[in-house]
């Protein structure tokens, strides 16, 4: 019998993109798989934390082996910020566009563009927790390009591209991402128990 892991999202694409990553070794649960509607609050300071709380509220609450994730853009020149802000970084409505226009006025005239994604995962197994992290380093560009991808993909241009995340579309983004490195990281630790 194949084990069963909770992943605390219901973001759909983050549920396919772990799934295929996995290989159909581990079901992979949403929290709507297990009847979870619960916005769970992400009230802590860091990545790691809010990672954790995630984790730790299905673990407490079902008993059930489970990860939470929480990524975000940390600009150099911005002391780290927008960090655990991001998307919230102009307001609780979550607006991916305000958020965007913000970090572009506040970055007017900025000489240091350098910026990267950070993604952590916080695994809670059998009372047991584990952390992967995941970066991209690059740098924001003074105006939006680009269509697809969503949050800051238009105004950031990953280290060695020409192209912001938006510009190189899903398939390159999901292969060099930030959350594609921690997910590689997580699915490889799992599947190496397996053995």
């Amino acid at each position: 019998m194949k084990n069963k892991l909770v992943f605390a999202t219901n973001n759909i694409h983050k549920i396919e993109e772990v799934s295929s990553i996995l290989n159909d070794k581990i079901e992979l649960l949403s929290l709507k798989d297990i009847h979870c509607n619960v916005d769970i609050p992400e009230t802590a300071n860091t990545f790691e934390g809010n990672a954790l709380l995630k984790a730790e509220y299905i673990y407490d609450n079902y008993q059930l082996n489970c990860f939470g994730d929480d990524s975000g853009l940390e600009i150099e020149a911005l002391n780290n910020e927008p960090g655990v802000y991001s998307a919230r970084y102009a307001g609780e409505d979550k607006n991916s566009l305000a958020n965007m226009q913000k970090v572009l006025s506040v970055m007017e005239g900025e000489k240091n563009r350098k910026a990267q994604f950070r993604t952590v995962i916080s695994l809670i197994l059998n009372g047991k927790k584990y952390f992967f992290e995941g970066t991209i380093k690059g740098e924001i560009i003074t105006k939006e390009r680009g269509e697809s991808g969503f949050g800051y993909d238009p105004i950031f241009v990953p280290e060695g591209y020409n192209k912001t995340f938006a510009e190189l579309g899903n398939e390159v983004k999901n292969k060099i991402s930030h959350r594609a490195q921690a997910v590689d990281k997580l699915c490889k630790f799992i599947l190496s128990l397996e053995k």
